[in-house]
C-alpha cells in the first residue's frame, strides 16, 4: 500500500492562519475499520468493504488476517477490499502476529483467537505493552480459554493456546477500556454454538458509545445482542456471522473534530463529509461541546459543519463518552474567555501515551494555565499563545491537535508551531497535514 511510505520530516513547521474555510473529506473510521475487517473475516460469505481507512491500524490488522490465512484483495489503488470470510474457522492454526500500537485490532482479535483455538503469539510496540490487557485476558481464561503473558502480566505481549471454552456467563470490567467488551461481544456467537452467552460488565462501563459501533456492526453481520442496560448482553445460542455482502465505511468522526473546531476557531465554514446526522459514531457529539462553546453547527445526513460565532465561551462538561475527540476541546480551549474543565477523562492514561501528562506539558509551552488530576484537567488559557516546539509521544492525536494552535480566534491570536515526528498522523489519518493545509490555504512543504 503506497499510502503507507509516504515521505515525512522529522519535523513540521507550521505557520501563524489567519482563517479556515473548506470541505474536508474525511478517511474511514478507524473503530468501524477494524471491527468490519474481524467481522467480515469470521462470517460466512465474502464482504465488500467500501472506503476502509487507509493507516497503520488497519494495515495490522490486514496483515494479521493474512497471517491467519483470511484471503482479501484490494480493488487497484481504491480503499475498497473484498474479503473472503472463513466462516469461524481460521485456516491458519499457528501464527506470530505484530500488532503495532492498534488497541482496536489486538482485543478483539486475542478474544477471537482464544476462542477458536490454535498457537498464536501476539506483540507489538514497546507502548503497546504498556497499554492493560488484563481484564480482557481474566474475562477469557475464566471461562476456560488458555492465555499466558509472556512479559508483565497484565500486557501483552502473549501467548495463546487451544482451551477447553464453557462459557454461558462471562464478567468484564468496564472502567479501563470498553475495548474489552467489544472484543468479548464480537468473539461471543463463537461460544454460543449451544447455549446463549451472557456478558456481565462488572461496575461503571466507559466510552459507551464505542459499544453502540459494535452492536450496530454485529447486527450488520446477522447476529442480535440482547440488552439489559449496560450491565449485561446476552447472544442467543446458534447465531452466526454472515456478510452483508457490501458494506460502507464512514468518515472518521474523531479525525472531523479538528476540522470542526478549526472552523469554530478560525472563521469557517468548515463542512466534513462522511459523518452526519445517520452517523453510528459516537464521536459526532463532539460537535455539541463546540455548540455549548458557542460555535454555530449545521448538520446534514453526511456532513457536518462549524463556523465561528465570536468569541468561544468556556465549558465545564464531562467527556467520558467522548475521550479521543476531547482532547480537540483542551485545544479550543485556548480561544475560550475563562477555564474550560474536561472531567471523567480518565481512560486518556492508558491511550496511545498518559495523555493527560502529554496535553497538560505542551499546553503549558504555550502559556496556558493547565491544572491536571486522576481524571481530570482544567486549561485556563494565556493571554497570548506562545510559539512552541511540540512534542508528540507517537500520538497521532497529540500532532493534529496541535496543529490547531496555530489559528487566529476572536480572542487570540495562533503562534507558529513545531510539530515534531509528524509522521505518527499515519496511524490514523496519513494526510492529515495536508487536509489542514488546505483549508488554511497555505503550502505545506
Amino acid at each position: 500500500m503506497s499510502q503507507h511510505s509516504k515521505y515525512y520530516p522529522h519535523y513540521l513547521d507550521l505557520q501563524p492562519v489567519l482563517q479556515v474555510q473548506g470541505n474536508v473529506r474525511l478517511p474511514g473510521s478507524k473503530s468501524i475499520s477494524n471491527r468490519i475487517l474481524l467481522l467480515a473475516a469470521l462470517a460466512k460469505g465474502s464482504t465488500q468493504i467500501v472506503d476502509l481507512l487507509a493507516s497503520d491500524d488497519t494495515l495490522v490488522m490486514l496483515n494479521a488476517l493474512h497471517k491467519l490465512g483470511v484471503p482479501w484483495t484490494q480493488e487497484g489503488s481504491t480503499q475498497n477490499y473484498t474479503v473472503r470470510g472463513v466462516n469461524g474457522a481460521w485456516p491458519n492454526h499457528q501464527a506470530d502476529l505484530f500488532m503495532g500500537n492498534a488497541g482496536t485490532a489486538i482485543r478483539p482479535l486475542v478474544a477471537a483467537l482464544a476462542v477458536l483455538g490454535g498457537d498464536y503469539t501476539l506483540h507489538g510496540v514497546a507502548r503497546m505493552h504498556e497499554r492493560p490487557i488484563g481484564d480482557l485476558i481474566d474475562a477469557l481464561n475464566g471461562v476456560g480459554a488458555q492465555i499466558s503473558y509472556t512479559g508483565n502480566p497484565g500486557f501483552p505481549p502473549l501467548h495463546i493456546q487451544r482451551g477447553h471454552i464453557h462459557a454461558q456467563r462471562m464478567q468484564v470490567k468496564g472502567n479501563v477500556s470498553s475495548q474489552f467488551l467489544t472484543a468479548l461481544l464480537m468473539a461471543a456467537p463463537l461460544m454460543a454454538q449451544h447455549h446463549d452467552v451472557v456478558i456481565e460488565v462488572i461496575g461503571e462501563l466507559i466510552s459507551k458509545p464505542y459499544i453502540e459501533i459494535t452492536l450496530n456492526l454485529m447486527q450488520r453481520f446477522g447476529v442480535l445482542v440482547e440488552r439489559d442496560g449496560w450491565q449485561a448482553f446476552t447472544i442467543k445460542a446458534g447465531q452466526h456471522y454472515a456478510s452483508p455482502g457490501v458494506i460502507h465505511v464512514e468518515g472518521d468522526a474523531s479525525s472531523a473534530s479538528y476540522f470542526l473546531a478549526a472552523g469554530a476557531i478560525a472563521g469557517g465554514p468548515i463542512r466534513v463529509e462522511g459523518v452526519g446526522l445517520n452517523s453510528i459514531q459516537g464521536d459526532v457529539r463532539f460537535a455539541e461541546a463546540l455548540e455549548k462553546m458557542g460555535a454555530t453547527i449545521t448538520r446534514g445526513d453526511n456532513w457536518i459543519e462549524a463556523k465561528s460565532n465570536g468569541t468561544l465561551q468556556a465549558i465545564d462538561m464531562d467527556f467520558n463518552h467522548i475521550p479521543d475527540a476531547a482532547m480537540t476541546i483542551a485545544i479550543a480551549a485556548l480561544y475560550a474567555d475563562g477555564t474550560t474543565v474536561l472531567r471523567n477523562i480518565a481512560s486518556w492514561r492508558v491511550k496511545e501515551t498518559d495523555r493527560i501528562i502529554a496535553m497538560a506539558t505542551e499546553l503549558r509551552k504555550l502559556g496556558a494555565i493547565v491544572e491536571e488530576g486522576a481524571d481530570y484537567m482544567t486549561v485556563t488559557p494565556p493571554a497570548k499563545i506562545l510559539p512552541a516546539t511540540i512534542d508528540t509521544y507517537d500520538d497521532h492525536r497529540m500532532a493534529m491537535c496541535f496543529s490547531l494552535a496555530t489559528l487566529d480566534g476572536h480572542a487570540r491570536r495562533g503562534a507558529a508551531m513545531r510539530i515534531n515526528d509528524p509522521k505518527c498522523v499515519a496511524k490514523t489519518f496519513p494526510d492529515y497535514f495536508e487536509a489542514f493545509a488546505k483549508i488554511n490555504h497555505k503550502e505545506l512543504f
